[in-house]
Order: C-alpha cells, then sequence, then structure tokens
C-alpha cells in the first residue's frame, strides 16, 4: 500500500495504523468518562517516572536485550567490543525498525493507561455488584462446595501455595517481558505487531466485561475459606489492593493511586492464554508453547486458589483472549494488504509487492 505520493507506507503506519486509531479511540473515551464523572485522570505505574521518561526508558531497555546477545555471540576481543556493539545497531536498528517499537509500545501503553483508569472509574460507575450470583454458579458448578476449598483440599495449603504464588506474581514481569521480546527480537515485524495489539485489546475487550458484571472476586465477597491459606506475595498484593480501593472510595481527587479490583473476566488468564495462542499459531520452538500452555493452566489454578476469580471468569478470560488475537490479527493485518513487511539479514525493513499478510495458522 502508497501513499498519495506513490512511495510505500512507513512500515510502523502499516502495522500499527489500524491498532493506534483503535487504542487513541479507547483513551478518548477514557478521557470523556473521567470529566462526565468529575473524576480524576492517573498514570498508574508511575513509580519510574512520567511517561515522556518511561517509554525511551523502556526502548532503550528492549534495545539493549536485542543487541548485547548479539555482541556476545561474535566473541569480540576487548578492545572491539564497542565497534561489534555499533555494527550490531547500525544492522538492527534502522530509522524504520525504531519507528515500529516505538508505534508499538505507544499502542500497548495507550491502551494500559485507559483500562487502569476505567477500572479505576469501576465503583464510582457501577455501584451493583454480581458477586452473589458468580458465586451461586461457582457452588453449582463445584456441587454445593466452594473451588478454593476444593483445589486447598487437593493441593494443599503449604508449600503449594507458595509456588502458586510465584506463578501468579510472575505475571507482573511475564506482559512487559514478552512485549519487549515480541517487538525486539523477532525478524518479522508481524509477529511483534500482532502479539503487542492483542495484548492492547485485551486491556478494551477486558474492560468491557468488568463494566458488564462488575464484581470483586470471591477473596473480598466472601473472604472466610481463604483463611487457612499462608502468608505470601499473594496475599500481600490483595491486602495492598483493598488499601488502595477504601483510599480510592473515600476521596479519589485525593490520592494519586488507583483501584485496580475486578473479577470479571480474568485478564490474567486472558492475557497468558493470548501469549500460548500466538506462540503456537506463530510456530514457535516446542519448548516455548509447550512451557505458554503450562503457564496458561497454572495461571487457572492459582486465580482460583487464591480467591482472585471465580471459576466462571476463566472460560470468560479465554474469550476474551481469543477475541483479543483474532481482531489483533485482523487489524495488523488491514494495514499491510499488499506488503510483507519484515527484518532482512542485513536489518533494514524489506516490503515485497504482492505477498499477502500471515493467517494466524501460517508461520509469521
Amino acid at each position: 500500500m502508497s501513499n498519495d505520493l506513490g512511495r510505500p507506507r512507513p512500515a510502523w503506519r502499516q502495522l500499527f495504523g489500524v491498532p493506534l486509531v483503535v487504542t487513541l479511540s479507547f483513551g478518548a473515551l477514557m478521557l470523556i468518562t473521567a470529566i462526565v464523572a468529575g473524576l480524576p485522570v492517573r498514570d498508574p505505574d508511575g513509580f519510574i517516572g512520567p511517561s515522556y521518561v518511561r517509554l525511551p526508558l523502556m526502548i532503550a531497555i528492549v534495545m539493549m536485550a536485542d543487541v548485547v546477545p548479539r555482541v556476545i555471540r561474535r566473541r569480540p576481543g576487548y578492545r572491539n567490543w564497542f565497534p561489534a556493539m555499533a555494527g550490531v545497531l547500525r544492522e538492527r536498528w534502522t530509522g524504520p525498525r525504531l519507528a515500529v517499537i516505538a508505534a508499538g509500545l505507544a499502542t500497548f501503553y495507550l491502551a494500559y493507561v485507559a483500562y487502569r483508569n476505567l477500572k479505576s472509574f469501576l465503583p464510582f460507575l457501577q455501584e451493583h455488584l454480581t458477586d452473589p450470583a458468580l458465586a451461586a454458579i461457582d457452588s453449582w458448578l463445584a456441587f454445593g462446595a466452594h473451588p478454593a476449598d476444593v483445589l486447598h483440599l487437593l493441593l494443599g495449603t503449604g508449600i503449594s501455595a507458595h509456588i502458586l504464588s510465584l506463578v501468579y506474581m510472575f505475571y507482573m514481569l511475564f506482559v512487559p517481558l514478552t512485549l519487549a521480546a515480541s517487538l525486539a527480537w523477532a525478524n518479522d515485524l508481524a509477529r511483534g505487531a500482532w502479539y503487542a495489539t492483542a495484548l492492547s485489546f485485551n486491556w478494551i475487550l477486558g474492560t468491557a466485561t468488568y463494566y458488564m458484571l462488575p464484581a470483586l472476586g470471591p477473596i473480598y465477597a466472601a473472604p472466610a475459606p481463604f483463611a487457612d491459606l499462608p502468608p505470601t506475595e499473594v496475599s500481600g498484593l490483595q491486602d495492598a489492593l483493598w488499601e488502595n480501593r477504601l483510599e480510592v472510595l473515600a476521596g479519589p481527587h485525593d490520592t494519586l493511586t488507583v483501584h485496580g479490583i475486578a473479577a470479571f473476566a480474568s485478564l490474567h488468564v486472558s492475557v497468558v492464554f493470548t501469549a500460548a495462542l500466538i506462540a503456537h499459531l506463530t510456530r514457535m520452538p516446542n519448548p516455548v508453547r509447550v512451557f505458554m500452555w503450562i503457564y496458561v493452566v497454572l495461571t487457572c489454578v492459582a486465580t482460583i486458589y487464591f480467591g482472585w476469580h471465580y471459576v466462571v471468569d476463566v472460560p470468560a478470560g479465554f474469550a476474551v483472549g481469543g477475541l483479543s488475537v483474532w481482531l489483533a490479527w485482523l487489524a495488523v493485518r488491514r494495514g499491510r494488504p499488499t506488503l510483507d513487511v519484515e527484518i532482512g539479514r542485513t536489518g533494514a525493513i524489506r516490503q515485497e509487492a504482492g505477498a499477502t499478510a500471515p493467517s494466524p495458522g501460517e508461520r509469521t
């Protein structure tokens, strides 16, 4: 696809043109909601500085994660280290590639900030909670028992609690690590764009489910079944989120924190399922795919075990993740219907007319 002057469109517009429009629209919806409801907009997770500091820092980290291993593989001598690094930078990190990375990070960050703020607005805009109905479904599915009690009986509440806590908390690293890896390490820019867009769409669709069925989750609505669990990183996070909720409810304009509690659907499940599904569809190495699917299963168990979610939140998370993957493929594919964009051996972006975008089942 060419622009009005007949020149090929920049790669970042091909891959992220549609996703950026979608996430900008989502951000606009968040701002309009804040104005109408009289609620403040916050920069979530801003402990390392504002966005104009954080985004360039993320780009720098991504670059180093890509460049350093390649320099090490060349085994340069002590005096040749910096020339080798400069050579890799020239080969891999051209201006067009940097533009694609920046567009991908911007797409993700815009969606994430809007998601966190709309999630924080939730208790002010949706006062009715669906926890009793979701808990009733849980009881029916577990034949009158509490699903978490069943897991505690089967798995125990000792070392298993600490292992599952590590599984659950690893998600905090999993999202930025996989985002960076998909944008920096893949020779195929389309694959990284597909994943970054799918993550962004998870935030958008997940926000919609929060407003459709607002719920706190078992640990907050009925905490008794979880009293026998030992203190873990998860329990500390649960306490911190509850304190944040009380602080925001007491005065949203008097705090810089955001409200972060919502059960339906499970975005932990949706995001890790998104990653596993794209890894499977793009035919990544078998060890990677096996690890991803095991991580999906363990995440599903951990969300119920610790009371973050009801059982029905898990298939809802699969639905959000699957739909995000499909919509992201359509969005990325729509931006490049007649061009194949990839990174060649020299690091330059090659655009081949006549090639079509890959389908979800093709190697990207």
